[in-house]
């Protein structure tokens, strides 16, 4: 892959100098290979990704823990069937659904019904999962997916019925979507960002890690050290903090370095 550093704000008086990290694809490389540096898609188009804190779910380790059964049995009678985009009819119902949950989840218009055609007709959308209420045979919701084969699924987007709030369906859908493609001997299941303690609904899953800005880590004490860092006010970089260090690297730089995945050679 190619990589781009572009400058963000900076902090001089304590010396943090900020880059946003892109990476562009290279010939005989594939989108799994660099979701499993760290990235996730900044181009719909699969052209362009960024690093990030991120979550997945290595399916190999992946168990159903006593929370993840609840969330399964609140969503009893709850059917799920995986489609392929081209077999997928997006219908003006199923558009107009779509956009009236994007307003009240994201707010209004943030997801414009031109952004959201726009995703439905690209790339990073290879199938969804649909999901129907047996017992009315009403469609109560939808994730877009990108999938590679077995080594990856990307849950991207989920759109569902609000009024499905107590069956807990939003997390009936994630949690079925970890067990399906576990029992499907796919690799991993990217789950999107972590940047907030909100978030952390993405790491009850056995086998879930994050990225660290070096290396995938299944510690999340060291996710919620990160998280709670975030909250002051930094005057230097995390792997400048020696509290981190200390208590996760056995306070040395040279942990760090030989443990980080990326090398450059000139």
């Amino acid at each position: 892959m190619k990589l781009l550093f572009s400058e963000q704000n900076s902090d001089y008086e304590n010396y943090q100098f900020p880059y946003a990290i892109w990476a562009f694809p290279e010939s005989g490389e594939t989108p799994a290979d660099i979701f499993n540096a760290g990235f996730l898609p900044s181009s719909r188009n699969l052209d362009r990704f960024y690093l990030c804190r991120q979550v997945r779910v290595n399916l190999s380790k992946f168990k159903p823990s006593s929370e993840n059964r609840r969330i399964l049995r609140k969503g009893s009678g709850i059917e799920l069937k995986l489609v392929p985009r081209d077999k997928f009819d997006f219908t003006p119902e199923r558009r107009a659904f779509f956009k009236t949950y994007a307003d009240i989840k994201f707010g209004k218009d943030v997801m414009s019904y031109e952004r959201l055609d726009g995703l439905f007709g690209s790339p990073i959308i290879s199938h969804l999962l649909v999901f129907n209420d047996a017992e009315t045979g009403k469609e109560v919701g939808v994730a877009t997916l990108y999938l590679e084969g077995k080594a990856l699924a990307f849950y991207y987007y989920a759109f569902y019925d609000l009024n499905y709030y107590a069956r807990n369906l939003g997390m009936f859908m994630m949690t079925s979507a970890v067990a399906l493609f576990a029992g499907r001997g796919v690799k991993h299941l990217y789950l999107g960002s972590c940047y907030s303690e909100s978030a952390l609904y993405k790491t009850q899953f056995g086998g879930a890690e994050f990225f660290t800005g070096f290396r995938w880590s299944d510690n999340l004490k060291e996710l919620k050290f990160i998280l709670g860092r975030d909250k002051k006010d930094l005057r230097q970089h995390l792997l400048e903090t020696e509290e981190y260090r200390d208590i996760f690297y056995q306070g040395t730089m040279e942990n760090l370095t030989n443990t980080g995945g990326f090398q450059v050679k000139l």
